[in-house]
């Protein structure tokens, strides 16, 4: 019998949703640890595996988180909000701590830290775009960031991916990873409330 770790559903099961994770775990034949009756899918029972380790499903291993060989399950974009230029020495978003070195491009994106785009990414990673890549600059507000496009032809409703599968060469997990010091677990358990949730089975 093929067992899972019970960590797989704590802290609602890791920013995917406890409800959603325990249903496929259980059409997929897992058995674990169960929702106590009455109580939904917070509140879990202290019962473990007793199945080898080698043999229990993993968090890392569900979520695809780095290190493991799984696509990842979460995949996180926004939109393109609007588009202006930036001439040189002039600045964007709070304190205008990035400032222009010549004249660019840039577009304001949804997707801030309320969302789960923690706010030290600002100035250390990329998003994708049409299989181009573009910085993040400035500081990352509530709901929205900036992103400097340069010559890119990009438009308002265009999709930025955060977050994809990096063995298609996407952003990943390992980029945030380095650049903020977090651990995967806590920085996919960011993406919060005011983020849409999309399921993709």
């Amino acid at each position: 019998m093929r067992s899972f770790d019970p960590s797989i559903l704590r802290a609602d099961a890791w920013g995917h949703g406890a409800r959603l994770v325990q249903e496929i775990l259980d059409a997929e034949g897992f058995s674990g640890e169960k929702t106590v009756p009455g109580e939904g899918v917070d509140r879990l029972d202290s019962r473990a595996t007793a199945e080898p380790a080698e043999h229990v499903l993993s968090g890392r291993l569900l979520y695809g988180l780095p290190g493991s060989e799984a696509a990842p399950a979460l995949r996180l974009t926004g939109t393109v909000l609007s588009v202006k230029d930036l001439r040189a020495g002039e600045g964007v978003s709070y304190g205008y701590a990035f400032r222009a070195s010549e004249d660019t491009r840039v577009a304001l994106v949804t997707g801030g830290y309320a969302q789960g785009i923690v706010r030290s990414l600002g100035g250390a990673v990329e998003v994708a775009r049409a299989g181009d890549r573009h910085p993040i600059i400035g500081r990352v507000a509530m709901d929205v960031c900036v992103i400097e496009i340069g010559e890119a032809r990009v438009r308002r409703g265009d999709e930025v991916l955060f977050l994809g599968d990096p063995r298609d060469g996407e952003p990943s997990l390992s980029d945030w990873i380095r650049a903020t010091g977090l651990r995967d677990h806590e920085l996919i358990t960011a993406v919060g409330l005011r983020a849409s949730r999309e399921e993709a089975r």
